[in-house]
């Protein structure tokens, strides 16, 4: 059965979210309202899985198997732990190394990976994208939302540089992506007059922690950068805030939460949902 028509079988669809811990997740807001939107029945449901909990990601996903999960978001810390239970990758989470979302195609437990086309599609669309190649970018961190960001940015013909703490760490993601030679540099040492754009993958300035920020501070950003800070709790982060002070243009990772989920609940239910009701789901207005 192709997946079309499975699709069209499910009258209430089963959907959730693997990680740990998830008490604070957005993703059940979202998700519920892109069923309501799209006139769909179904729930969507957090499964708070132990990162040591082997055996609770196997039962689960078995579940996927035998149809009565038809869909899940995977976050920390089980991005690259399921990798294991899949019968099949993408093309983009094979790359990326890491997977976010899952599910059942011709009889394949598939796990893919929303996150960098997620990325790429709100940066656009934030950014009044009409940068001209060769067009440069720092990305700040070195961890799964960075291997992510990277993807979608080589893949988009961005040149790219990894900042990070620990330049091992760095190293290590740079050499994974082995058709290029991706500079590397200490997060105290930015090239920033060189770039146009800079990702923060990091989680500084994060609620609690909304003060800290990942550059320096009254650190001066190029004249004509964009700045987009992946975390989007609380709404304009201190590196935004700070951006906006410098009279740049900055977004936080809210549209990017949205368009992931979209991306994934299109996967699994075959229905795009409008990306205004899903802004409004979170207490927010898409931006123009």
């Amino acid at each position: 059965m192709n997946s079309t028509n499975r699709q069209l079988l499910i009258t209430n669809y089963q959907l959730g979210l693997i990680g740990y811990p998830l008490g604070h997740s957005l993703s059940p807001k979202i998700h519920t309202a892109a069923l309501k939107a799209c006139e769909l029945e179904g729930d969507y449901s957090l499964f708070p899985i132990a990162p040591e909990d082997k055996q609770g990601l196997k039962d689960l996903l078995a579940r996927v198997r035998a149809s009565e999960v038809h869909g899940l978001n995977v976050t920390i810390p089980h991005k690259q732990n399921v990798i294991g239970f899949m019968d099949e990758l993408t093309q983009t989470a094979k790359s990326i190394g890491a997977v976010n979302t899952i599910y059942m195609r011709d009889d394949k437990l598939i796990g893919d990976n929303t996150d960098a086309p997620g990325f790429l599609s709100d940066l656009k669309r934030v950014s009044n994208s009409s940068f001209i190649i060769p067009h440069s970018a720092l990305v700040l961190g070195a961890g799964g939302s960075a291997r992510a960001v990277v993807y979608a940015l080589l893949n988009d013909g961005w040149n790219v540089t990894i900042a990070a703490r620990r330049i091992e760490q760095a190293q290590k993601l740079a050499d994974s992506f082995t058709n290029y030679q991706l500079p590397i540099t200490n997060l105290a040492d930015f090239p920033l007059s060189n770039f146009h754009l800079l990702v923060n993958t990091t989680p500084l300035g994060m609620t609690p922690n909304t003060e800290t920020s990942p550059l320096p501070e009254n650190m001066a950003l190029s004249k004509n950068a964009f700045v987009y800070d992946l975390v989007y709790n609380p709404r304009e982060t201190k590196l935004v805030r700070d951006a906006r002070a410098q009279g740049l243009n900055a977004s936080t990772g809210l549209g990017m939460l949205i368009e992931q989920a979209a991306l994934a609940f299109e996967k699994w239910t075959g229905h795009n949902p409008p990306r205004d009701v899903l802004f409004e789901s979170v207490g927010a207005t898409r931006p123009d």
